[in-house]
């Protein structure tokens, strides 16, 4: 390319700011540039910006769009390639109808106070909705206490399913304050545990495989806090609320979708 068609396109601003940029890179690949052609290209690029400083703006938008895309396509393929663990690993504690044709996944941590918020939406749902298949996956991101509580609820599993787990899961969830092992173990007391194989369990090696397992899972999805829920091939990242996930599964079972378009 030319040093007279670099100057047209530039003043008639057809050329974005990244394009610019890389014009200039490739320019000395092209044709050897003279020290005053270089200050003469950049003097264009100044004027034209300074000129029409939206072209920055448009510039940075659009690589915010195309990020978000690029980082939604990256999340979609996660979620193919991960879909034995994310939605039928043995490690995994369901809720609901195990056999629903509609698996909303949940990661949580006992400690946070949007999953604690969300907790009344998850019970509506799982009351409203008899097709539900709920996965939760405990995902301690919140501190030592947060994995204790993970170790005993994850271990709890062994003693409970169903409804039994719901409610030690409701309860603890449920806690105020600072929730850690003594608060996951004294909802287990309540729930009819026996301790001792609980303590066991806790401290096997099946147990800190099953939160690693969700700590892996979390990463290659980039998850970053919770809740965070997986609906079908989208992640929905936050306490959204009832008639958010609501509508999302009525746009999956109409179109397969979680957004009809």
């Amino acid at each position: 390319m030319s040093f007279a068609t670099i100057r047209r396109r530039l003043q008639g601003g057809v050329l974005a700011l990244g394009v610019l940029v890389g014009l200039m890179a490739a320019a000395p690949a092209q044709a050897e540039l003279s020290a005053a052609q270089r200050a003469e290209i950049q003097g264009v690029i100044k004027d034209y910006l300074m000129a029409n400083p939206e072209v920055i703006r448009d510039v940075l938008t659009e690589l915010e769009r195309k990020q978000k895309v690029d980082e939604e396509a990256a999340r979609v393929k996660a979620i193919s390639d991960l879909a034995p663990q994310l939605f039928n690993s043995p490690r995994q504690a369901v809720l609901g109808n195990p056999n629903g044709k509609i698996t909303l996944v949940e990661f949580f941590d006992y400690n946070c106070g949007y999953c604690k918020k969300s907790l009344d939406d998850i019970a509506k749902l799982l009351k409203e909705d008899p097709d539900l298949r709920l996965v939760i996956k405990d995902f301690p991101v919140l501190g030592p206490g947060s994995v204790e509580a993970a170790e005993i609820a994850t271990a709890m599993r062994n003693q409970a399913k169903g409804d039994k787990y719901w409610q030690y899961h409701a309860k603890l969830l449920a806690t105020r304050g600072q929730v850690g092992k003594a608060q996951a173990l004294a909802a287990a007391r309540d729930a009819g545990a026996d301790m001792d194989r609980l303590a066991r369990d806790a401290a096997s090696p099946e147990t800190h495989a099953s939160l690693q397992e969700v700590m892996t899972v979390a990463d290659k999805l980039q998850l970053t806090g919770t809740p965070t829920f997986v609906l079908a091939d989208e992640v929905i990242v936050g306490a959204v609320g009832h008639d958010e996930l609501v509508s999302k599964i009525g746009n999956l079972r109409k179109c397969g979708k979680t957004a009809c378009g």
